[in-house]
């Protein structure tokens, strides 16, 4: 596998496809360009996802959220798009994504996009404690 930034995510078979279960994924180290200033614009992804028949492989994954840094791309395009690419490869019964921007100009922007697959008719999901979030190492 390439180390060079790259649009293809890669897949793996979900090894316990009989059964709803969340994934979460935070990615704190996301950016692209402001399409207006060309300055970089920053932000947390927050993926959480019940798989099907596929989970996301993590390597393709970072070269995927790195092939953004030099695209300039509005906040509300590029999370609606990362969600369309990651419910192509994917074929999730559920995936949200929140893509929290940092601030520029005094302004912080959050965009929330969510997919459902038709008819799955999921439990309640397992909610991460938000105390959870962030670096998995704790005080």
């Amino acid at each position: 596998m390439t180390s060079k930034p790259q649009k293809s995510l890669e897949t793996f078979p979900n090894p316990y496809a009989d059964r709803d279960y969340h994934i979460h994924m935070e990615i704190p180290e996301f950016t692209c360009l402001c399409p207006k200033t060309g300055q970089p614009d920053f932000a947390t992804l927050i993926l959480d996802y019940v798989p099907d028949k596929k989970c996301i492989e993590l390597k393709s994954l970072k070269l995927y959220i790195w092939s953004y840094r030099n695209e300039g791309v509005f906040h509300e395009a590029v999370t609606n798009k990362i969600l369309d690419d990651f419910v192509a490869i994917l074929k999730p019964r559920y995936l949200r994504l929140i893509a929290r921007f940092y601030v520029r100009g005094g302004i912080f922007t959050n965009v929330a996009v969510e997919y459902r697959k038709k008819g799955w008719k999921g439990k309640s999901l397992i909610l991460i404690d938000e105390s959870l979030s962030g670096s998995n190492i704790r005080e």
